[in-house]
């Protein structure tokens, strides 16, 4: 656990705070968000803390942005002053035992998360336990249904494995497999998305194929996937 601690330590400290939030899995997320105003917020693995502090400005009554580096938590901080972002709350977490009680947040969000976690399951299990009954849940990870997989597997054929963008741990994730975490944390999948389709070069950026982005059905292809869920209520009606 220490050893996982200081590698994400070390590669957050060598990234500049993220204050534009503008990645793809960001843009999925603003698409599917609810009204914020009056919300408990929770972003899990809020990194440096631009999503936080974006999330912050759109009037929750709480936003909490946790992360398992302390390094990233302490950028995120430096930012959210920066910003004026009264709202938000920072936290050092692990997502696999977070330290809130049961049906704290009205919203909890995580974008690029529980393929970098040892248990994924007991992660997103994590994030159902601390909503609410009647709750959402916004989840992105990556998929790797379409070309960049294949690229992924021939790296890892040829010795040279995929970490994208140097992190510590990166599992192979599909939206099936992502599908499956969710249903067994107990939430309702009520919708999924997805962007970003790309032609994957030797030694090269990847180009991105933006026509592709207009063809709803191959949102399933797509390399950036978002899941949307929500908690059963106690009446099972949720």
């Amino acid at each position: 656990m220490n050893d996982v601690r200081r590698a994400y330590d070390a590669w957050h400290a060598g990234l500049d705070a993220d204050a534009a939030a503008d990645a793809p899995w960001h843009r999925l997320v603003r698409e599917h968000l609810p009204r914020l105003a009056g919300l408990r917020v929770l972003e899990v693995a809020c990194g440096r803390g631009g999503f936080a502090a974006w999330l912050a400005a759109q009037g929750p009554a709480l936003l909490v942005g946790a992360d398992f580096s302390r390094t990233a938590v302490a950028k995120a901080a430096a930012l959210a002053r920066s910003a004026e972002a009264g709202a938000l709350r920072l936290a050092v977490a692990d997502v696999q035992r977070l330290a809130f009680r049961d049906g704290t947040f009205d919203l909890v969000v995580s974008c690029e998360t529980v393929e970098h976690l040892a248990d994924p399951r007991a992660g997103v299990r994590e994030l159902a336990r601390v909503l609410r009954p009647g709750g959402t849940l916004l989840l992105t990870t990556p998929n790797y249904l379409g070309p960049m997989g294949l690229h992924r597997a021939w790296r890892a054929a040829t010795g040279r494995p995929y970490t994208e963008a140097g992190q510590p741990l990166n599992r192979f994730t599909l939206v099936p497999r992502t599908l499956a975490w969710v249903r067994a944390g107990g939430l309702r999948v009520r919708a999924v998305d997805g962007a970003g389709h790309y032609l994957p070069r030797p030694r090269r950026p990847p180009v991105a194929l933006h026509a592709l982005e207009r063809r709803r059905a191959l949102r399933w292809l797509a390399l950036h996937s978002l899941v949307e869920a929500t908690k059963p209520d106690t009446a099972g009606t949720g």
